[in-house]
């Protein structure tokens, strides 16, 4: 099975490295939202599997969009600059992949996140 990607990125030279590095390890990316609205209708709507997300997108703090893929039972994964502290305790559980990341570190998420696939 060929996961299916949502990325939620602002910075567009991040989403097209997400992307780039995503596509390499055999995935289809089929979304890539730059804004907290975007986001959000991707998250509630979108036909994906598991989704890497930004924790902030253009100053917007994006908390409300892990509850969204939570009730869709979608896999998802941070990708900040802030670590595991920009993350929200209620979503501690979600795995971190650090900018700046290598491909090696999306890998090894990605398998992660292709676990809690239902």
């Amino acid at each position: 099975m060929t996961p299916r990607v949502l990325i939620v990125e602002d910075e567009a030279v991040i989403a097209m490295a997400l992307e780039l590095f995503l596509e390499e390890l055999a995935c289809e990316v089929v979304g890539v939202a730059g804004n907290v609205q975007q986001a959000l209708e991707l998250a509630a709507t979108g036909d994906f599997d598991l989704a890497f997300l930004d924790v902030n997108l253009n100053g917007q703090k994006a908390h409300v969009l892990p509850g969204v893929l939570e009730r869709r039972k979608k896999p998802f994964a941070f990708v900040t600059g802030y670590g595991a502290h920009g993350v929200l305790a209620a979503h501690a559980a979600a795995p971190v992949v650090t900018k700046p990341f290598s491909k090696a570190m999306l890998a090894s998420c990605l398998e992660q996140l292709k676990s809690r696939l239902p």
